[in-house]
């Protein structure tokens, strides 16, 4: 138990000295980009600075709403989420030299989020434990003083996010290339639907996630095949020569 302990608080220290180090000024962007397969869902187009959103603990979905700033730039990271990988992330685009991972922070999951949240403009968390409101409402303070944007891993333990902007969640995943005990999984797609304050009304994508290249692909709608005319009985229309011919056979 003392082993793990001491693993953690030199874990803490390199973290506050990579944050010292890592220093910067409060985002002067509103916005956060997003996936062009994802910006349809939020009525900005974007993620706002300095909010928290409740996300699907999906590391798909995570590593799909972190692509778009990490490939402009902007530093990410991932806190409590030891399945999520560096390959997938690379396959994304994620700019792995400005990805942060702490996978294991057992219950200092909070202090790393907030001491990270001097620094990284977008995190993702996935909480190790309850949390009070009270330091809700301190990291949201630091949250909107920074122009860090959160995006909390939801659990069935702890349900939605206290101050979440919004929601967004993955759901109706289906899996392809499967046949009758043969084939290999090609693709997946799923249903990504996001909720917000400035929207409430939910609105949704269909994506692959994770597509044929591993990251995220929108799927184009199927086309509407147009109704034909029905059939006429060409005789109403033949002259009385022709229309007698057709009924003789």
């Amino acid at each position: 138990m003392g082993q793990s302990a001491d693993v953690r608080a030199v874990e803490v220290l390199r973290l506050r000295r990579e944050i010292s180090r890592m220093q910067r000024r409060r985002s002067e962007h509103p916005l956060l980009p997003l996936d062009p397969a994802l910006s349809s869902l939020l009525p900005e187009e974007g993620l706002l600075t300095g909010s928290a959103y409740t996300v699907s603990p999906s590391p798909s979905l995570v590593l799909a709403l972190l692509s778009a700033a990490s490939q402009k730039g902007h530093w990410c990271a991932v806190i409590g989420m030891p399945t999520l990988g560096v390959e997938a992330a690379s396959a994304f685009g994620i700019d792995l030299s400005r990805l942060i991972l702490v996978p294991a922070p057992g219950d200092r999951w909070l202090a790393a989020t907030s001491a990270l949240a001097e620094v990284v403009p977008l995190i993702v968390v996935q909480p190790g434990s309850r949390v009070r409101d009270a330091d809700v409402s301190r990291l949201s303070a630091r949250l909107r003083d920074r122009g860090t944007t959160l995006l909390v891993a939801e659990s069935s333990a702890l349900g939605l996010w206290p101050q979440s902007e919004g929601s967004i969640r993955l759901h109706d995943q289906h899996w392809h290339g499967l046949g009758a005990g043969w084939g290999l999984l090609s693709d997946c797609t799923a249903t990504v639907t996001a909720q917000t304050r400035r929207s409430p009304a939910p609105s949704s994508v269909l994506v692959r996630l994770p597509g044929s290249s591993g990251a995220i692909e929108t799927v184009s709608p199927t086309p509407s095949l147009t109704a034909l005319p029905p059939l006429r009985d060409r005789t109403a229309d033949a002259p009385a020569d022709e229309a007698s011919w057709a009924v003789a056979g």
